[in-house]
Order: C-alpha cells, then structure tokens, then sequence
C-alpha cells in the first residue's frame, strides 16, 4: 500500500497567510542559491523549483522582508545540508565523517572571520547566513541560533547513524530526536527577528513556552513525515519517518501507521491550540507575538507540504490532500505514550480555553 498511500485531509484550525513580497523573495532566494552554488547543479535546480521563499513568507507573513528573505535563503541551505550531505551524499552513511564535517560548519557559524572552509559553497553560504543573523537578530537570539543548528547537527548524526546500519528506531528515540532533526527549533529565533523584538528569558526558558515551541516541532514534523512519505518510500535510498517507525515498532500496516499519526498530530494540535490560549492570556505582548508566530510556522508547513513539488508533482504524484479539515478525527486529552514528550499534557489547567486562541490574533 505504502507508495498508493492517499493521505486523507488534515486538521489545521490555524488560518493560512503570506508575506505580500512572497514572489520576489521566492525570486531572490533562487538567486542566492546560484550566487553561493548551493549543493550540485542537479541538486540546487531541485531547490529552487521547491517554492521554498513562499514557505518563509508563509512562516513570517507579517514580518521584516530582510528577515523572511533570510529565512528563505536558510531553509534552503538546510535542504543543501540535508539532501546533499545527510539523505543523498555518502557521508549520510558515514556517522562520524558527518560529525567532523558539520562540526567544521558549525565553528562556520560560530565565528564566520576564522578562515575554514574557505573553498566550500556550503560554509560560504552559512557566513553569509551568520553575518545577516547577527544584522537582524540580538546577540543572545544570535547565540540561540547557532546553537539550534549543534541540536540540528547532533540529530542528523544520529539518524546517519541507523542509515548506516540500516536499523529503525523505537518510537521514544524518534520522537524525542525529530524535534531537533525537522531543524524546527533553528527557525525558532528568526520569528523574534521577524517581528522585531526578544522574548524574555524568563518567558521564553519557562517550562510551558519551551512545551508549546516543541509542540509545535512536532505537530510540523510528523506533517512533513506524513507529506513526505511517499517521495521518501519510492526512493532508493534508507528512509526514516514516523510512518516507518510505527511499522515496525508496532507491526502496523502503512495506512494503520498513518491513521496512528494523523491521530497523535490531532491531538498535539489540540493540545497547541489550548496551550497557547491559556498562555495568551498572561503573557505578555512579545510573548502573545511569539505564539502568533508558532502557529503561522505550523500553518506555512502544512500550506507548503501540500503544495510544493518537493513532495508531489506531475512526475511523481503523491496522494498528498489539496485541503484541510476543520474538525480533529482524535480530539481526546489524553498523553500519546511517548515518555519523551507525555508531560506536555500535564501542564494545561483544567480551566484552560477549549476554543478560540488569542495568540492567532497578532499582537
């Protein structure tokens, strides 16, 4: 069943949006690609036909236009990363060569003057990417980027390390590492550069926003695993997503392990949507921003997976939907029973809103 799998429509209470300046920025973010010859000629033509500026426009429909181009030449240079190293490139099987690469890469984004790597397009884009963040972001949303990317590094290694093997992990282990390996959390500080503003420590480090930021990590990752199972099971290569993962760990049947996803997404958006309500409600307006964001960031994933070429196209259509629902087909309360992220559900008041989220309405 697996490569005629049809994904039915998903659950997105969140209103869709786009940056008015999404066609140029598409536009510039293809040319960048060119200018620091991202990945091979074969690879980057892939890219720059993914509209890959409408998704950061998607993400940041309302913010600064140096920041969502800075975005959009980003999410393109961690599909260089991903695609060309990880998923399609032969260090993707060997674990600890990726480690010493992307360690060099990421002393690239610690310190962009230290002359390494001065011939890799790789390392020229990412200074390039690092001297901009530091021109738009603070010094401490600087510093949470770079080390957002060592979480992104860490998880990609780790998943090279059962491509090598060719092993599939438990359901606990997946989890709790595609938070960092969806590079979610390294988009993260660009929503407070897009605004224009900088959450508070004691805002941002509380046990509640730190909940709902990984919530929102997954709701987005188990989607594109969803989107992208059909691109990933008809390749050549070893795949890795939640689909395959329930397969085995659970001796699922492909449209049985898709039913469980789509249940374990719906009630983690559920549980988003109240969260971030009840967060709304005290935070305050850089924190009611921040949320704003988080769910533009969940709504541009789903926009984009179901519309971009990357996962479906004439060539290699995909039973991917071209709607969303309005309703969850599992709305329960209840922890998922993945030990990694159960106490999320253990944070929401009992008086916490049901419907409506002021965190949608951008402050």
């Amino acid at each position: 069943m697996g490569p005629d799998l049809v994904v039915p429509p998903l659950f997105s209470p969140i209103p869709p949006a786009i940056h008015p300046r999404h066609a140029e920025i598409d536009v510039q973010t293809s040319a960048w690609a060119e200018t620091f010859r991202i990945g091979s000629e074969e690879l980057r033509s892939r890219l720059v036909r993914q509209d890959i500026g409408n998704f950061a426009a998607r993400i940041l429909p309302e913010g600064r236009e140096g920041v969502v181009s800075l975005l959009a030449d980003f999410v393109l240079w961690l599909f260089g990363v991903d695609d060309g190293h990880c998923e399609e490139g032969e260090l993707g099987h060997r674990p600890g060569d990726l480690a010493g690469t992307l360690s060099r890469l990421l002393r690239v984004a610690q310190t962009p003057q230290a002359p390494m790597l001065l011939d890799d397009p790789l390392a020229a884009g990412l200074r390039d990417l690092r001297y901009r963040v530091a021109r738009y972001g603070t010094v401490g949303q600087t510093a949470r980027w770079v080390e957002a990317l060592r979480e992104y590094f860490l998880s990609v290694v780790w998943e090279a390390s059962h491509r090598s093997r060719g092993t599939v992990p438990d359901l606990n282990d997946y989890t709790l590492m595609r938070l960092c390996s969806g590079a979610t959390t390294v988009v993260l500080p660009m929503l407070e550069m897009g605004g224009g503003y900088e959450l508070q420590p004691s805002e941002r480090d509380s046990t509640h926003v730190r909940a709902v930021a990984e919530l929102g990590s997954f709701i987005i990752t188990w989607d594109n695993d969803i989107f992208s199972y059909h691109k990933e099971c008809t390749g050549e290569g070893y795949y890795l997503n939640v689909l395959r993962v329930l397969e085995e760990e659970q001796g699922l049947s492909t449209g049985q392990a898709l039913a469980t996803a789509i249940s374990q997404r719906d009630r983690a958006m559920c549980l988003f949507m109240r969260l971030s309500a009840s967060l709304s409600e005290h935070g305050s307006p850089q924190l009611r921003q921040y949320l704003y964001s988080l769910a533009s960031y969940i709504r541009a994933a789903q926009d984009w997976g179901i519309s971009s070429v990357r996962y479906s196209s004439p060539d290699h259509p995909a039973g991917i939907p071209s709607t969303f629902r309005d309703t969850p087909t599992d709305p329960r309360h209840e922890p998922l029973g993945i030990a990694a992220v159960d106490w999320w559900w253990d944070l929401l008041p009992e008086s916490a809103p049901r419907v409506g989220i002021p965190a949608l309405q951008n402050a």
